[in-house]
């Protein structure tokens, strides 16, 4: 399996979190979500739970095992949930970071439907165009 790391950052620089980017999404545990989001993980688990349960998402096409290195040196097989999850997640959890996601991610998603694509403005402009390409994979902000 070929990957990639992206780095996701909210806006005041609070919250970063790296994720894996393979076969074209975004892969995240639920450790990770508990941080995005800012709730535990008892909660994100709930959410992910009746994601499943009310059919809204069918789990072995959303989620993958992969090995991960923990605290103890040891190397677990650990479930990781694609973007779709994550969206789902993000519209569903009551909390100041879910707020600021569905904003982000809805903008996207006019932006995406005005245009046809969508940028990570903010990159290009600051980057240049000699690194194009990471506008559409680099620090995505919300």
């Amino acid at each position: 399996m070929s990957s990639e790391i992206i780095m996701y950052q909210t806006e005041d620089g609070l919250t970063k979190i790296e994720t894996t980017f393979d076969n074209d999404t975004v892969w995240l545990f639920i450790d990770q979500m508990a941080e995005l989001f800012q709730r535990d993980k008892s909660t994100i688990s709930r959410h992910i739970k009746n994601i499943f349960n009310e059919g809204e998402l069918i789990r072995n096409s959303v989620v993958a095992k992969f090995a991960t290195t923990a605290a103890d040196g040891k190397t677990y097989q650990v479930d990781y949930y694609n973007l779709d999850v994550i969206i789902s997640v993000g519209y569903r959890v009551k909390s100041l970071r879910g707020t600021q996601f569905r904003i982000w991610a809805s903008n996207v998603l006019k932006e995406y439907m005005r245009k046809g694509f969508a940028l990570n403005d903010d990159l290009l402009k600051n980057n240049g165009g000699g690194i194009y390409g990471q506008a559409f994979y680099g620090v995505a902000e919300f």
